[in-house]
């Protein structure tokens, strides 16, 4: 089920004031129990860039297990909020705004006030049933990690959804009124209050003996920052949040970490938002609880959520299919290449003298040739820096922390870091896997000397392995383009490939 909700009052000729080469905006407007957060999209539909978000703690569920209605506090705070959010979306010329309220406004005496407030502001808000938001948050994890397979659990404010995801699908999908505001009443009662509630929930789901050994995917800000902590107590090499893994026992760990952390020392952990500690400890006690009784095989970070999946789920079966990451780096790379993007052939190119690479490599290797002009428009001191930025840290998603690795090995070798290892790296992907994106790179770097980037030079080159050869071959009329600093590079990739470097003309 998709439900499109058009902004009043966003400009109707917003496209024209545009380039008329530029794809939509669209925004969302999330009304959770714990946070209120504007994200604005633009980009192909797949996997659109983000090209602003922000958030406003209104905890407008922290009073629901209490006196059953938003605070006024929260609700003034809300107000505020989405009236700025509104005024946003217009300056930013919006084509369209999804807004959608979950667990603190569904169940809330006083939640049509907020809807009536937010419809007076240019509002047309859906409030999500509970089954409708596991649906959307498990959504969100296949669109940003296409192979999952396992229990995805989102935790707002409000309320925890559980749903089960196989093969691109959502399967079965339950809401519970257990969001990390409620956490702490339950545990007030004692520890026992808290797993009693969370067995009696699973017992609900028929999971607790079927689902034996099966990710466990972590939605939401309170999850992801406990795993900001987890990452700066394992000196995890990336600051990339999506995709990382943790150990089903780490969960307790952090439990018994945060027992011995006082505020001040959690202010001091990169990326983790001072506004999710306050809650830290109860979404640490009650995600302990889960993984054990559900024995999960590891914990997954999912950055994509109730958002990602309203956007995923509004989008064509064909759509839905592309590869996400190859969508992104090719959108990306165009946009900043020196002359027409060329990706696809640089990546067709190279791709026979790699054609040993495992199958799991073969759209890292892509990748990177999508990212191929990236750093150009960098000082020429610092290219091979801003490549490497670009590939560790872009904003990617169905990709591991080693194939980042990679991906950023390939663009700082590929933009003049020679056959060096990038400085910090190394540390999750293999070693062969490492040696393999530094040729990669220099594959990269001699196609884009010999062609100066543009497209007839690759056309009418081929390179290839001929028994101890890197043989790379060249059209007549072409020979001159074999010049010094193309030989030079030729050399460069055989010797990392344990080869002579020979070239032929037709």
């Amino acid at each position: 089920m998709t439900r499109v909700l058009v902004a009043k009052g966003v400009a109707a000729n917003s496209v024209q004031v545009r380039n008329k080469h530029s794809s939509q905006r669209t925004a969302i407007v999330d009304i959770g129990s714990n946070s209120i957060r504007l994200v604005v999209y633009q980009g192909p539909v797949r996997v659109p860039a983000i090209l602003f978000n922000e958030k406003v703690m209104a905890g407008l569920g922290k009073e629901l297990s209490t006196t059953g209605a938003i605070a006024k506090d929260s609700m003034a705070l809300a107000i505020r909020g989405l009236k700025r959010f509104h005024r946003l979306c217009m300056e930013m010329e919006v084509d369209s705004i999804k807004s959608f309220a979950t667990a603190a406004v569904r169940d809330a005496s006083n939640g049509k006030e907020l809807l009536q407030a937010a419809h007076e502001i240019g509002y047309d808000v859906v409030v999500l049933q509970g089954e409708e938001e596991a649906e959307s948050a498990a959504l969100g994890v296949i669109s940003g990690i296409p192979d999952a397979k396992g229990i995805v659990g989102d935790l707002g404010g409000g309320s925890l959804e559980l749903a089960m995801v196989d093969k691109g699908k959502v399967l079965e999908r339950y809401s519970f009124p257990l969001g990390v505001l409620r956490v702490a009443d339950l545990r007030a009662k004692g520890q026992d209050a808290l797993k009693s509630q969370v067995r009696k929930m699973l017992k609900k789901t028929g999971w607790e003996k079927q689902v034996q050994e099966l990710p466990f995917y972590l939605v939401g800000g309170s999850w992801r920052s406990l795993a900001r902590l987890d990452m700066f107590d394992s000196h995890y090499p990336l600051p990339v949040i999506h995709n990382y893994e943790m150990e089903p026992r780490r969960a307790q760990r952090l439990v018994s970490r945060l027992a011995q952390l006082n505020r001040d020392k959690l202010k001091n952990v990169p990326g983790l938002s001072t506004s999710r500690i306050p809650t830290l400890k109860d979404a640490a006690w009650l995600l302990s609880m889960l993984v054990r009784y559900l024995n999960s095989s590891k914990m997954v970070v999912s950055a994509y959520g109730v958002r990602e999946g309203l956007l995923y789920q509004a989008i064509s079966k064909q759509e839905a299919a592309r590869d996400p990451l190859l969508l992104a780096t090719e959108d990306a790379g165009a946009a900043q290449a020196r002359f027409p993007a060329n990706s696809k052939l640089l990546g067709e190119w190279i791709t026979d003298i790699f054609s040993d690479d495992p199958v799991e490599w073969h759209r890292i290797r892509q990748a990177a040739c999508n990212l191929g002009d990236v750093a150009w428009r960098a000082n020429p001191n610092f290219r091979a820096e801003r490549g490497l930025e670009i590939g560790l840290h872009g904003n990617w998603v169905a990709i591991s922390g080693p194939e980042r690795e990679m991906l950023g090995q390939a663009l700082y070798t590929s933009f003049g870091g020679g056959n060096y290892i990038f400085p910090g790296g190394g540390k999750l992907a293999s070693e062969q896997a490492t040696q393999r994106a530094i040729s990669w790179g220099l594959a990269m770097r001699l196609a884009q000397r010999l062609s100066g980037g543009t497209r007839n030079p690759l056309e009418q080159t081929q390179i290839r392995k001929s028994g101890k050869k890197l043989e790379l071959t060249i059209a007549g009329d072409l020979v001159h383009l074999y010049g010094d600093a193309v030989a030079k590079r030729h050399g460069h990739l055989a010797n990392m490939m344990g080869l002579e470097p020979v070239m032929t003309t037709v």
